[in-house]
């Protein structure tokens, strides 16, 4: 390996899996009697565990609750994980990447994975909207860096 591909980044999907998934339907057949016009909810969170130096584990967090009629028919939780080699990467360029590029990747399964759970438990297929995670991440550091000044303040 020359001198010139030592330092060049690094980005590997070693693996994609499934590292939770759960399936209610607190309504029971009842959420099957009524006419289906359902409020959907979505929440996302994503979290990083550095498994040595290169290899970095996202996993991405999607719950969605339907509620029919003020009642939850269904709520599913999936934990879509990677498992991504990234090496030459640090700082910003790293936590951009495990924050925003890596879920970007992981969405599209996690996306297929509740539309086959919500599927298979009888209701309509639910292709959730695709997300922009570069536009959450910096959303996020602009609420960190005004958090920032007002903390150093009260101190």
């Amino acid at each position: 390996m020359s001198e010139a591909n030592a330092t060049q980044p690094q980005f590997a999907l070693q693996r994609v899996y499934i590292k939770d998934a759960s399936l209610e339907t607190p309504s029971g057949a009842k959420a099957f009697t009524q006419p289906w016009q359902p409020e959907i909810n979505l929440e996302m969170n994503t979290r990083t565990n550095a498994l040595d130096e290169k290899h970095h584990e996202v996993v991405l967090t999607l719950t969605v609750t339907a509620k029919n009629a003020d009642e939850t028919a269904f709520l599913v939780e999936i934990q879509q994980a990677g498992i991504f080699l990234i090496a030459g990467l640090e700082g910003p360029e790293l936590h951009h990447t495990l924050g925003a590029f890596c879920p970007n990747l992981l969405f599209p399964y996690a996306r297929e994975a509740v539309d086959n759970f919500v599927t298979k438990a009888s209701f309509p297929p639910l292709m959730l909207a695709p997300v922009n995670f570069d536009a959450l991440y910096a959303q996020q550091m602009q609420q960190r860096a005004e958090e920032q000044p007002a903390a150093e303040e009260t101190h």
